[in-house]
């Protein structure tokens, strides 16, 4: 088993929360994921601000592409390693 992590990058807080909480419902991920709000460089404003949603996947039987689908409703991207 190796531990997984996929990084969703969603252009604001409020639509990261909305993700954050559909996971469990779509994906049946159990554990919470964690939000972390990603500054651009050299951008001190929050409204310049990216917010992270990271899932742990230490099974990984998480689909790459359906995540990814899911963070384009909300005009995201998951991030490639």
């Amino acid at each position: 088993m190796s531990d997984v992590r996929h990084v969703l990058v969603l252009p604001d807080r409020d639509a990261a929360e909305e993700v954050a909480e559909e996971m469990a419902d779509r994906f049946g991920v159990a554990e919470e994921p964690q939000l972390v709000r990603d500054a651009l460089a050299g951008e001190d404003d929050a409204e310049d601000a990216q917010w992270l949603v990271v899932v742990e996947d230490p099974a990984g039987r998480l689909d790459p592409v359906a995540l990814n689908a899911f963070a384009e409703e909300y005009e995201g991207w998951l991030e490639q390693p």
